[in-house]
């Protein structure tokens, strides 16, 4: 028997294997990923309470309805507002943390590094009911600061639509912030201490090795970082729910805060499904220009 006939039986084994190994996976997210998006978007070509069929087809009323309400636009932007705030403060301060806490040099950074890490490990509702006590208007944080150093009114941050979002900001950042230090202290391990060394004694101060040595070598451990924040950014909801439930009138809203606001408590789940049609591609295109750059670069 020729080798050929036997490569050719080799290859169809392989590609059976890998058809049997991929094919659960294939299925689950067909199943729970791909049919609920696609029935999600007929859903928002209705005007439908989610009780009874489908009758009162409607196209893409749904969908302008969304681009010309106001408090549509007011979640749009508190989402941009978390992807400036991760970006801008968020992702810097892990980094930065990490570079103190992940390299052993000091006794006590394995607790200092639980202690940073800990918000992360909360619910999210937890977290935010914590933080209701914290920004309470009688006996919270801000009132007891103003007692001693201000003139000893109450501040009801979550209870000022100008200040409400700031408020949940402060919370994001220390919820997240040590999920993104453990990725900075695993990417640092990857970095060669050769190379530092070597910056170190061709005169490069402690700033110069961070940047030219460190940073480029931790981009793979960045670009991860820069695209979790940033979906994440999109989809945030728990600990918004938990403070205010996007309120006051509106103010702390997020995306999928509207969603569940104006989708599914106010039984328009047409409407509803158009806003998460609309999140979805923010997402995808999202991904794709984001992967599309990485690739590039």
């Amino acid at each position: 028997m020729s080798s050929k006939p036997l490569s050719i039986q080799a290859n169809i084994r392989k590609a059976v294997l890998i058809g049997a190994l991929l094919a659960p996976a294939l299925i689950l997210f067909n199943v729970f990923v791909v049919i609920p998006v696609f029935q999600a978007g007929f859903y928002s070509l209705f005007k439908w309470n989610g009780i009874g069929p489908l009758q009162d087809f409607i196209l893409f009323d749904n969908f302008k309805k969304i681009l010309n309400d106001r408090i549509f636009h007011i979640a749009l932007k508190n989402n941009f507002k978390v992807i400036l705030i991760s970006l801008l403060i968020q992702l810097p301060l892990a980094f930065c943390v990490a570079l103190l806490l992940g390299r052993n040099k000091f006794r006590g950074e394995a607790f200092l590094r639980s202690i940073f890490f800990f918000p992360y490990i909360l619910a999210e509702i937890v977290s935010g009911i914590i933080w209701k006590f914290i920004y309470n208007p009688q006996f919270g944080v801000p009132t007891i600061f103003s007692r001693y150093f201000l003139d000893g009114h109450e501040i009801g941050l979550m209870g000022d639509p100008e200040k409400a979002f700031s408020a949940i900001l402060v919370v994001i950042i220390w919820k997240y912030l040590g999920f993104h230090m453990i990725l900075y202290i695993a990417g640092l391990q990857g970095v060669p201490t050769s190379l530092e060394e070597a910056a170190t004694i061709d005169g490069a101060n402690r700033l110069q090795v961070v940047r030219h040595v460190i940073i480029p070598c931790m981009k793979n451990t960045f670009v991860i970082s820069i695209f979790l924040s940033i979906i994440g950014a999109f989809n945030i909801f728990d600990v918004v729910w938990a403070l205010g439930q996007g309120g006051p009138v509106h103010s702390s809203e997020t995306l999928v805060t509207y969603l569940y606001n104006f989708g599914f408590k106010r039984m328009s789940f047409g409407y509803g499904s158009a806003v998460a049609v609309t999140l979805f591609c923010f997402c995808f295109v999202f991904n794709l220009v984001y992967q599309r750059m990485v690739r590039e670069d």
